[in-house]
């Protein structure tokens, strides 16, 4: 049986992008998808659109929220499917056939994950994340930087706890480690999976966000273990930037 996805998106006027979102979503090959999306009672147009393909989806709701992870938890909150995956917008899922790919790399793992291509808001690639996929992920992937960005990463929905809402820029990162946490079984599909939009809530507040992934890291890896790796996130930002003139967050 093809295990059910229910695929969240969140949204807050953001006329411009909302629809491209929508359709990498709804115009996958897989059937069994359970599409949520979730408005901040937009003003722009953005419900205008989002209502063109209301019948479409499994759940639509728009009102106010506290923020990022407040609308993403309302989301997970009445997902029903096997597993979950954010699909934000301005994001989109790689390619049509994307997710009948990725559950046919493995039968019922916990958690699946590949690799993000970045585009800048003209929608020109920019190639892949600075943070390659790592070929073996666990919770402690993450010591040298977030190698797998949450649009990436399929979660079986018993392992999905809520976002900590503590967190106002990098709650995610938290939840993936959560999740890793918690796997017994972790696959790499070695693939493109998803395509991100740079300049997000976590860009625009970027000193806020590093301060947050500090704090993060530090909870779940020690502080001096974490100061030490920041060294070495620093050399390779540093060397990345100087070689591609971007950092490709």
């Amino acid at each position: 049986m093809q295990p059910k996805l229910s695929v969240i998106t969140i949204v807050y006027n953001n006329v411009k992008d909302i629809e491209r979102t929508m359709l990498s979503v709804l115009n996958q090959t897989y059937q069994n998808i359970e599409y949520i999306l979730i408005d901040g009672a937009s003003t722009d147009g953005t419900k205008d659109i989002i209502y063109k393909y209301k019948s479409r989806l499994a759940q639509f709701i728009s009102e106010p929220d506290k923020g990022i992870y407040d609308a993403m938890n309302k989301g997970l909150s009445i997902a029903t499917g096997d597993y979950v995956l954010f699909m934000n917008s301005g994001d989109e899922i790689y390619s049509p056939v994307t997710v009948a790919e990725v559950f046919e790399t493995a039968a019922a793992a916990d958690i699946y994950y590949g690799e993000t291509e970045m585009f800048n808001e003209r929608w020109e690639s920019l190639g892949q994340r600075r943070h390659h996929s790592p070929e073996n992920f666990d919770w402690q992937s993450f010591k040298y930087g977030m190698s797998i960005s949450h649009q990436a990463i399929y979660v079986k929905r018993s392992l999905a706890e809520p976002f900590n809402l503590e967190y106002k820029y990098s709650s995610d990162i938290d939840w993936i480690i959560r999740a890793a946490k918690n796997a017994s079984s972790i696959v790499n599909t070695h693939s493109y999976v998803a395509k991100y939009l740079v300049g997000g809530v976590s860009k625009k507040k970027h000193l806020a966000s590093l301060k947050e992934r500090f704090r993060i890291f530090t909870k779940y890896y020690g502080l001096v273990p974490n100061l030490i790796n920041h060294i070495f996130i620093a050399i390779n930002l540093a060397q990345y930037y100087i070689r591609h003139r971007r950092t490709n967050d």
